[in-house]
């Protein structure tokens, strides 16, 4: 399967970061239990108090930074080993390979082999999964329970989410075998938020404004950066901090306008345009604004701080924050409407140009191009199917207008066969026979694709006789998909 080195790096510590040593003591303390939760809303700090905690450890750590892509088990579980082989190359070795396998056995199965060979290791280990909050997948998290309840004591786990995980994890807490932090943890403090505006921020801001600014923003990192950029270059700052209150969403969508509106429209439309991205390098903005030069501008962003991250020590791949980017689209939907599906459409051609196949798909269903989107799952389906995606490949088939789907032969069978994958059998033989309807007079299909394509229905109709035990049919219908 495809695979980002880039979700294993490890964030560096930024140069100009509050010291925040009470945190970093309570970090190194939870080594001595089984797991660390780091657990608060979006903009508390929490990826980047990890990646200032790492300098002040002399465990080895490895790091997977999640996203929404990854709640098929045998892809998660890929990640998970291949971060612990950033610390000891050959573990886990066996199992990452028969993970690749196009119908691996269950996970559950492999897991004891992995917890065996870890409590082999006199290495000490400590795994991040950062942004765990993006993973939804039942199974996932059954067999992470598992996985912890059996762990090794040469490995802590840390999880950096912004909610509990669903685990069974109160006997943890009982036993002190557990290290938490939360909102009111990561909140600066005030010592904290003065050093933050004045010494990182440059805004030699009174002690009373320092506070004015705290309580507004009740230490919310996120909220005083956007407030500190609000205020750069500002006369009137009493008023500025006495201007806004409310809600963290308020303030956040308020200093959003503020900080858009200090830039120039370039930068803006910049800004705008390319927040329909999940991760952006120089070229792909390239062709998403019918521009040049974007690279110089992803890199002018980093260097003046403007919420954006760099995913690997090239400074090849970026993203905004989330939160920002949140709101940047926001503010797309308002301004530019008209534009945003022919942005999604310059996004997929680009990606699919480059073999991106999750991204690509995503955005021809962002771009409302549902042909679009039918065509790039034809074209995908298999490999999907090899890398034992069919939870991943069912939701976008079903995510296609009925209409659409029974029109096209190969959709019709990949719906069959993922409904049968997750058990649901009710359609199934229609969707067959509209494979079958459509077969002769698909003006899209190839010969040689109507010559083979009877033999795929065959062969998802052997796989619903054997479910149900009529072993004739499988006979008869094995033999017709040779």
């Amino acid at each position: 399967m495809p695979f980002l080195t880039t979700k294993l790096y490890i964030p560096p510590p930024h140069p100009t970061l509050v010291a925040r040593p009470r945190l970093i003591k309570r970090l190194n303390a939870g080594l001595q239990g089984k797991l660390t939760l780091i657990t608060a809303p979006a903009g508390y700090g929490k990826t980047t108090l990890l990646s200032e905690w790492i300098p002040h450890t002399n465990r080895p750590i490895a790091w997977v930074s999640l996203d929404e892509s990854d709640n098929e088990v045998e892809v998660f579980w890929t990640y998970f080993i291949a971060a612990l082989q950033t610390i000891q190359k050959d573990l886990g070795e066996n199992i990452l390979k028969v993970l690749q396998y196009p119908a691996p056995p269950s996970v559950d199965t492999l897991l004891p082999e992995l917890i065996n060979e870890i409590a082999a290791s006199s290495l000490p280990i400590a795994l991040i999964l950062d942004d765990f909050h993006t993973i939804k997948n039942r199974r996932i998290n059954n067999t992470l329970t598992y996985f912890l309840d059996n762990m090794p004591p040469q490995m802590h786990l840390i999880i950096s989410s912004r909610s509990d995980p669903p685990w069974p994890i109160a006997h943890l807490r009982g036993r002190r075998e557990m290290a938490e932090l939360h909102a009111k943890n990561l909140r600066f403090t005030s010592e904290e938020t003065a050093t933050f505006l004045n010494n990182v921020m440059g805004l030699n801001l009174s002690p009373e404004k320092v506070t004015a600014l705290e309580n507004r923003t009740e230490g919310w990192i996120t909220g005083l950066q956007m407030a500190a950029l609000s205020m750069q270059g500002r006369e009137d700052i009493a008023g500025f901090i006495e201007a806004f209150t409310g809600s963290h969403r308020f303030i956040l969508d308020y200093l959003m306008e503020e900080v858009l509106e200090q830039q120039s429209p370039r930068i803006q439309a910049f800004l705008l345009k390319t927040s329909i991205l999940g991760r952006m390098t120089g070229s792909l903005c390239d062709a998403v604004l019918d521009d040049v030069n974007s690279q110089l501008i992803l890199e002018q962003l980093e260097e003046t701080n403007l919420f954006i991250v760099h995913l690997d020590d090239k400074r090849c791949w970026y993203r905004y924050h989330h939160l920002f980017a949140e709101l940047l689209r926001n503010q797309l939907t308002l301004t530019h409407p008209q534009e945003i599906s022919a942005l999604h459409q310059r996004a997929s051609a680009w990606l699919e140009a480059e073999g991106l196949t999750e991204e690509t798909i995503q955005h021809a269903f962002a771009a409302k191009d549902n042909e679009q989107a039918a065509r790039l799952i034809e074209k995908y389906a298999q490999e999907m199917l090899q890398q034992s995606k069919h939870s991943l490949l069912s939701s976008w088939i079903e995510a296609l207008p009925h209409e659409i789907i029974q029109n096209r032969p190969w959709l019709c069978v990949y719906q069959s066969w993922t409904r049968h994958w997750a058990g649901q059998r009710e359609g199934g033989e229609d969707s067959l026979n509209n494979a079958e309807r459509t077969l002769k007079d698909a003006p899209f299909l190839s010969a040689e694709e109507k010559r083979i394509l009877p033999g795929y229905i065959a062969t998802v109709r052997a796989h619903y006789a054997l479910v149900n035990g009529e072993i004739p049919r499988v006979i008869e219908q094995s033999q017709k998909s040779l």
